[in-house]
């Protein structure tokens, strides 16, 4: 599985920390990670806006099977992520989190809080977190006897969504300011991830067009 770490401006100091604990448990896994956001201070200027974009563009094209995003608070940076289709993105604060949203709505995207009770032992509780959310089967319920309404709900919400997002995904990103699609695409990890995995021709060439 392909998984894309990607962090905006308030919490890039953290990303070394973040990626390292996220590398403890992908990699033995057979996972592989793609840094996409920001990895300090200093980097391509992300907010929690263009993670949605950079996300949605990542799991639509099939480049990345699941994203690990977060703020200051993961209240931005999941209702960013969520405003796109293709992407489930859950709130994840702890351990318990990660292993029901992996259980009950198997969804494709994470938003962790990297300031908000990011305190001693942060790093195991995230390290904690990785490890819920990248084992074990997927939509199995929780408890085991709800998984039959879980599932069916979990399908209709996903029914929902894409009856309110019925414009072509494309067009959506076409219609939002170019200025800020491109600010979102411009990191050169980000594009590195993109060009080598992507199973999308018509989104690579948007993206390049927008690059150009």
């Amino acid at each position: 599985m392909n998984i894309a770490l990607m962090m905006e401006n308030s919490q890039a100091g953290k990303n070394a920390t973040i990626l390292n604990e996220l590398n403890t448990v992908a990699g033995p896994l057979g996972h592989q990670v793609f840094n996409v956001g920001m990895e300090s201070e200093n980097d391509h200027h992300l907010t929690y806006v263009h993670l949605g974009i950079m996300a949605s563009l990542l799991l639509n094209s099939k480049s990345v099977d699941f994203v690990i995003a977060g703020c200051g608070t993961g209240q931005g940076a999941m209702m960013s992520l969520n405003v796109h289709p293709g992407v489930v993105c859950g709130y994840c604060f702890d351990p318990s989190d990660a292993f029901l949203f992996n259980q009950i709505n198997n969804g494709n995207a994470l938003a962790l809080a990297f300031a908000k009770g990011f305190g001693w032992g942060a790093e195991l509780n995230v390290r904690y977190m990785f490890e819920k959310a990248l084992t074990g089967a997927r939509g199995e319920g929780y408890p085991v006897e709800r998984k039959e309404p879980q599932v069916t709900n979990a399908g209709i919400l996903a029914e929902v969504k894409a009856a309110m997002l019925k414009q072509d995904y494309l067009e959506t990103l076409k219609s939002l300011d170019q200025s800020l699609v491109k600010a979102a695409v411009s990191g050169e990890r980000f594009q590195a991830c993109l060009f080598k995995n992507s199973k999308n021709e018509e989104i690579t060439a948007y993206v390049k067009s927008v690059l150009a």
